[in-house]
């Protein structure tokens, strides 16, 4: 049985965790399947990444961490490395990723919501870096998770491993808006990217990885500018009518 659901809506791609029994909590198969789903976006303008049931991902699953105990330490190595792998593919997407968060999400939850271009939580989200309450450390999510919420919360929060709510999470950065009604504000989101140039758009998030400057960053800019998609979008603007590309989101 698949760990995961993926559709395929137009330029839209859906990608659900699907092991609500385990709260969509990580193991083998679930970092697997994650793993090849983000590989490549293909044509998807955006990918949104949810999970079904009433949470999001609440970390590691029990019996996937029983099994690690017996783990030599190459093997636990290894084990980190496949973790990892699957968070850096999510985390490189060309195409923008969308967060649905709901429910528990927590340890590599968390990292997961990281490495969301956009994370959208229900205002009664449970987040948090838990696993110094078990002997070990986020050490695998921590590229992802420290730039995002940035040094002074990580030494709070990875140091305590204490639970804490949307708004807090809101505050530190891990997640952008909180909705109460979730669809319709991750729908909003959603629309957002698909009314933005396809090829900018994935542009706009290597600038963010990549952080050219001088020469090369007006290299950059130059090279949009004079695209068959910037040229259109400029005069589109100038015309005042809406770019080629928005016509065809819905397809």
């Amino acid at each position: 049985m698949t760990a995961l659901r993926i559709e395929q809506d137009g330029p839209l791609r859906r990608i659900n965790l699907a092991r609500p029994d385990r709260r969509n909590a990580f193991d083998a198969e679930l970092i697997r399947e994650l793993t090849e789903a983000f590989a490549d976006a293909g044509d998807s303008r955006v990918v949104l990444l949810a999970g079904d049931g009433e949470s999001f991902c609440a970390g590691a699953d029990v019996d996937w961490q029983r099994s690690a105990i017996d783990l030599s330490f190459d093997q636990n190595v290894e084990d980190a490395l496949r973790l990892y792998r699957m968070l850096d593919a999510i985390d490189s997407c060309a195409a923008p990723v969308v967060g649905r968060v709901q429910g528990y999400a927590l340890g590599g939850g968390s990292g997961l919501v990281c490495c969301t271009d956009v994370a959208v939580a229900s205002p009664d989200a449970v987040f948090g870096f838990s696993e110094v309450k078990l002997g070990i450390i986020p050490a695998v999510i921590s590229p992802f998770v420290l730039p995002r919420i940035g040094t002074a919360a990580a030494r709070r929060f990875f140091l305590t491993g204490e639970r804490f709510d949307a708004e807090t999470a809101l505050r530190i950065g891990l997640v952008h808006e909180l909705a109460e009604n979730l669809d319709d504000a991750v729908e909003r989101v959603v629309g957002e990217l698909l009314s933005a140039g396809p090829a900018a758009t994935r542009a706009a998030k290597q600038l963010i990885r990549d952080r050219p400057s001088g020469e090369e960053a007006a290299r950059l800019a130059a090279r949009l500018r004079t695209s068959p998609e910037g040229q259109e979008g400029l005069r589109a603007f100038l015309d005042k009518r809406p770019a080629a590309w928005r016509s065809a989101s819905s397809s």
